[in-house]
């Protein structure tokens, strides 16, 4: 399968003061398209600090990015932009819904800077809703759903746009086992239909289910498990 990202000797360093920080340090692997991959390591290890570059939240202070065979350091911010709501779905351990909109609504949002018709937008968010088993609450503000729910609403609008990688920081981590193994059924489903899929978790079951594990230590990788998946 084609290589949907490529890294490669990817590092960022942070200046506080006089002090450098290097989070990350010559990084470097490949992700072909329809793979489940998770990314461990204990808190400090630089997990965060890789998804903010892979999701082109931040830049690399050296290295080379390349997501569908362009390279990120080489566009500009419109570009980003486009590649950050066109290409990327992000889940994150906080839902980041907006509270006072409906989960439709709230599903709907990436879809508004599309150029997509109002009409199409509803009927998108619908469809990506009733993905996710939720169907019966599309109405529902987030203060009237339950966790697992509100996961759910935040799964299906990083899906809304079927976008080329899915990036998911810690999406069990606010909740707890039975929602949580719920929300682990979804994404083996979302693997079986094909979704690239990169995760951040602590939680080995979830890294076990993946076909790659990646461990990080002090902004390294410091170890490659392949899996089944």
């Amino acid at each position: 399968m084609a290589a949907i990202i490529e890294v490669q000797g990817l590092g960022k360093t942070y200046e506080v003061g006089s002090e450098k920080i290097h989070a990350l340090r010559n990084i470097t692997f490949t992700v072909r398209r329809g793979e489940f991959i998770a990314i461990m390591g204990q808190s400090g290890s630089g997990k965060s600090t890789l998804m903010n570059l892979l999701g082109c939240l931040d830049t690399p202070s050296e290295g080379k990015y390349f997501v569908n065979g362009r390279e990120v350091s080489s566009l500009s911010e419109d570009e980003l932009a486009h590649i950050r709501n066109q290409e990327i779905g992000f889940i994150f351990q906080v839902f980041h819904l907006l509270p006072r909109s409906t989960a439709l609504h709230n599903v709907e949002l990436p879809l508004i800077y599309s150029g997509m018709s109002k009409a199409g937008r509803l009927d998108t968010a619908r469809r990506a809703l009733e993905a996710v088993d939720l169907g019966d609450r599309m109405a529902h503000r987030p203060n009237e759903l339950s966790g697992g729910q509100r996961q759910r609403v935040a799964i299906a609008r990083a899906l809304v746009n079927k976008p080329s990688l899915i990036l998911a920081d810690e999406p069990t981590g606010n909740l707890d086992s039975k929602t949580g193994d719920e929300i682990v059924a979804i994404f083996r489903g979302l693997h079986r239909q094909g979704n690239t899929i990169i995760m951040v978790t602590h939680n080995q079951e979830l890294a076990n289910l993946t076909e790659r594990i990646f461990y990080l230590k002090d902004g390294e990788v410091v170890r490659e498990e392949k899996r089944g998946g």
